[in-house]
């Protein structure tokens, strides 16, 4: 755990002090458009997950040296494969639009091969129990992308086309570390053959991811289009001062799976409640975050940070804490969903939660502007929460192996909330099957 919450600190402290630096050097319109690159960039990270890391997780966790290591020259290949395909209709898409969007996205599609390979090699290692390795890896991504921003900025080239390409290609360096680390060289040849191997579980994690991303690429899109570039930028600024919050989401999610799994096999009865502790810790951190957020950005962290972008993102903070709980909790069951491998089940719940997410968010931003928006997308996380527990909980029943603690029973079965669910749920279910 120590290794996981360092490793993704490293990982997102990085991404965090590159937003910060954008936002103070670029001003809020330039920011909006790395904000969109970034977007990508995780709809893409996600896709590249769903195929390739996921399935490593899932089934080759805790796993004999020479085991993982076929597995992961594989693995990393399917990376390679999707980072070119996907880098090139991202420079497609960046010849098409103009002026600073266009420029961050030609960088961002000139770089993702280097970008997903680097974040493949740090989920194998934790796939192998290898945490200091992931941790080694990020920090070479770490100290070679701060100098390469601090020369950007003193030969003259502080523009978002370049800011975006030191980012991404600094994490190529670390890709290029990562076979000297394990001692595995990628094989983009055998990308199918891994797909293939794991098609029951690869192409509904990879939907999932699809789902979630293309939830927040959309309501990103859409709240550019319905309030300007500059709104985008507040919301964005919004995320960055959670950022803290979001390295323990993802530094979590480096552990927790294969964690879970081990669980599963060692003790299943102990699967649901690691699934509860993941979801209290989580909150608690986020409450307590949010509380010293809301008492030190206005008292000088948020001019600090941010300048004057500070006084605009400030009233979201409320409706971002409310969010992130809500996350959290999602977070603890799909960890269950995914240790039991119910892939159909953790799928639907995503797709429920990114279509309602983002009807909410996009109703919000037209009643409420940017405070509406972020408000629409945390009341949007907390109706879909329950849907992340039935999901869990009839995929215990399913297996076989994990006896049903019982909680959750004061939801009534016969509340009109959980029939119009049901109704949502057999929907997306026939157009799975």
């Amino acid at each position: 755990m120590g290794w996981g919450v360092a490793d993704q600190a490293v990982s997102s402290l990085t991404n965090f002090a590159v937003s910060i630096y954008v936002v103070r050097t670029l001003g809020a319109v330039q920011f909006g458009a790395f904000s969109l690159a970034y977007v990508t960039y995780g709809f893409t990270l996600n896709a590249s997950r769903g195929l390739g890391t996921d399935p490593l997780m899932v089934r080759f966790s805790g796993r004999d040296l020479p085991t993982w290591r076929r597995a992961v020259a594989d693995c990393t290949g399917t990376a390679v494969v999707a980072g070119l395909a996907i880098g090139a209709c991202v420079i497609v898409a960046a010849a098409a639009l103009h002026g600073p969007a266009g420029a961050a996205f030609l960088a961002l599609g000139l770089t993702l091969p280097g970008l997903l390979l680097q974040d493949s090699w740090r989920f194998s290692f934790f796939a192998l129990g290898r945490g200091s390795q992931a941790f080694l890896n990020d920090m070479v991504w770490a100290v070679t992308l701060l100098p390469a921003l601090v020369l950007l900025r003193r030969t003259g080239h502080a523009d978002v086309f370049w800011f975006v390409f030191a980012w991404g290609a600094t994490a190529s360096v670390g890709a290029v570390v990562g076979p000297l680390q394990a001692r595995v060289v990628p094989k983009p040849a055998s990308a199918w053959r891994w797909v293939s191997r794991h098609r029951d579980l690869g192409p509904r994690y990879l939907a999932e991811g699809l789902s979630n991303s293309l939830s927040g690429q959309l309501t990103t899109y859409g709240i550019g289009l319905i309030l300007g570039l500059a709104v985008v930028g507040y919301v964005q600024a919004s995320k960055t001062l959670m950022g803290p919050v979001g390295i323990l989401f993802l530094g979590m999610s480096l552990i927790t799976l294969p964690e879970a799994a081990r669980v599963l096999r060692r003790s299943p009865r102990h699967l649901p409640l690691v699934c509860m502790l993941a979801f209290g810790g989580l909150a608690a951190v986020v409450l307590v975050w949010g509380a010293v957020l809301l008492v030190a950005v206005p008292n000088g962290l948020g001019a600090l940070l941010l300048g004057p972008v500070w006084r605009p993102t400030y009233p979201l903070l409320v409706p971002q804490i409310f969010y992130y709980v809500g996350l959290a909790f999602a977070f603890g069951m799909g960890t269950g969903l995914h240790a039991l491998g119910a892939a159909r089940r953790s799928l639907r719940a995503v797709v429920i939660s990114a279509v309602i997410c983002l009807v909410g968010s996009l109703a919000g931003a037209v009643m409420d502007g940017a405070f509406g928006a972020v408000t629409g997308l945390a009341v949007a996380q907390w109706i879909v929460a329950p849907v992340f527990w039935w999901e869990f909980r009839a995929a215990m029943h399913e297996s076989g192996r994990v006896p049903d603690p019982g909680w959750f029973r004061s939801i009534r079965p016969n509340s009109r909330y959980l029939r119009s669910l049901t109704r949502l749920r057999s929907m997306i279910a026939t157009k799975d099957h």
